[in-house]
């Protein structure tokens, strides 16, 4: 059966986004439990000062979780600067990618920053075996976050599903970690995710438009596609 109407999801979603007016719309929206960030999203909206626009988001973001990531390549400056990022509120956590880039993975830091009770979001993670690992370096009393970036396995051609759903069960040793279905692409996502028990889902404003379409009479909406078309030709005054 399709579920009809998103009020009814189980599946936490996280706004996904760097504009600030948008973030503290969707922060105070009953329908988003938590935010995320990264240095590419940053980027795209003009933002130069990091820590500033950080600590001016925290200003109002203070009862959600919100995850800002680190920046630099070299193992300890992410050390420093996930200590430092952590320091500024409560409701933080700190991304850390996967590996460098040089595809070194941060296995070692993941586990260190954990075990100093730093809330960590490990992500970009695309592999079964980069969870498991991911899982054994985590401290059991440390909340975090494993984003399996699914709407980029979708790309490559693969289904991102049974990838999610073993991650889910190997996860399931560490009551304090829960799966993020990151990069979704579609409505759909929020759907697949919520349907085998993924625990969030980071969704970029203008997916979370089109929950409103969820349980839409689907011969209504066909109609309203005829529409679409007819007034835009109208409107473009074509004639043959």
């Amino acid at each position: 059966m399709a579920l009809t109407n998103y009020k009814n999801l189980k599946v936490k979603i996280f706004s996904d986004g760097a504009d600030k007016r948008t973030m503290l719309d969707m922060y105070h929206s009953d329908l988003i439990q938590g935010l995320t960030t990264n240095p590419t999203l940053m980027r795209k909206s003009g933002i130069t000062d990091y820590k500033k626009f950080c600590l001016d988001i925290l200003k109002t973001i203070k009862k959600k979780p919100i995850s800002f990531e680190v920046f630099s390549d070299d193992f300890n400056e992410m050390e420093k600067q996930a200590l430092e990022i952590s320091s500024w509120a409560k409701n933080v956590y700190v991304k850390i990618p996967i590996s460098n880039t040089k595809g070194e993975p941060s296995y070692p830091l993941i586990n260190t920053l954990s075990n100093r009770g730093v809330k960590i979001n490990v992500t970009a993670l695309m592999t079964i075996d980069q969870v498991r690992i991911v899982v054994k370096n985590l401290c059991l009393n440390t909340p975090s976050y494993i984003s399996i970036f699914a709407g980029r396995i979708a790309d490559t051609g693969v289904d991102p599903v049974p990838i999610m759903k073993e991650a889910i069960s190997i996860m399931s040793k560490n009551p304090n970690s829960e799966l993020i279905w990151a990069s979704p692409r579609e409505l759909l996502n929020i759907i697949q995710a919520d349907k085998i028990g993924c625990h969030i889902i980071t969704v970029t404003s203008d997916i979370i438009k089109k929950l409103d379409l969820l349980g839409y009479d689907l011969n209504e909406y066909s109609l309203d596609t005829v529409k679409m078309f007819y007034n835009d030709a109208v409107l473009a005054g074509y004639r043959l």
